[in-house]
């Protein structure tokens, strides 16, 4: 990789100079963060803020790009994700549970547990293990059907489609041209 120019764009993304945004940080012993790391970074430090609301019995919710993070009064927290309607539960009853997150630097890679509808009002899920299905109540459906409009006004489906990566698996089952 070449080297970049002080009067060059700087790699962050921010539109500024180099000399003027990640030249400083590096020359204070900071070292500049992509905008994925940050996002992740972003995701991990929201993830906590929810499990802690859910711990001290709080209501919060959390927009997040594609991402939906809620936690109730009765102390359960999930993480949501809206383009294919997958979830993971990050705390229950007060308990904070394990985040299924792998700590990679180029994606964000999440186990989901469950997929999630609202029907009726009511927060459906289905767990991917044994495709049980609960209706759970108290949960804010209200809010959840309002980001899910918003986000998909946002972002192009084309976007949206790009979220997920395939993987190895999945690309060996695709039919080939």
């Amino acid at each position: 990789m070449g080297k970049i120019g002080r009067n060059e764009q700087c790699i962050c993304g921010s539109g500024r100079k180099y000399k003027h945004c990640c030249l400083l940080k590096q020359q204070a012993g900071l070292t500049p963060r992509s905008p994925e790391q940050t996002f992740k970074v972003s995701l991990i430090q929201e993830i906590e803020l929810i499990q802690q609301a859910a711990v001290e019995g709080k209501h919060k919710f959390k927009e997040l790009g594609v991402f939906i993070l809620f936690s109730t009064t009765e102390g359960d927290a999930w993480l949501l994700e809206i383009t294919d309607s997958d979830g993971v539960q990050l705390a229950r009853n007060g308990v904070i549970l394990d985040v299924p997150i792998d700590q990679n630097p180029e994606t964000i890679e999440i186990n989901w547990t469950h997929t999630f509808a609202i029907t009726n009002r009511a927060f459906e899920i289905t767990a991917y293990a044994d495709r049980s299905v609960q209706i759970l109540s108290g949960y804010p459906t209200r809010e959840i059907n309002a980001s899910m409009k918003r986000t998909k006004k946002k972002f192009t489906a084309e976007q949206l489609s790009m979220v997920h990566l395939k993987t190895e698996q999945q690309n060996m089952d695709m039919p080939s041209a």
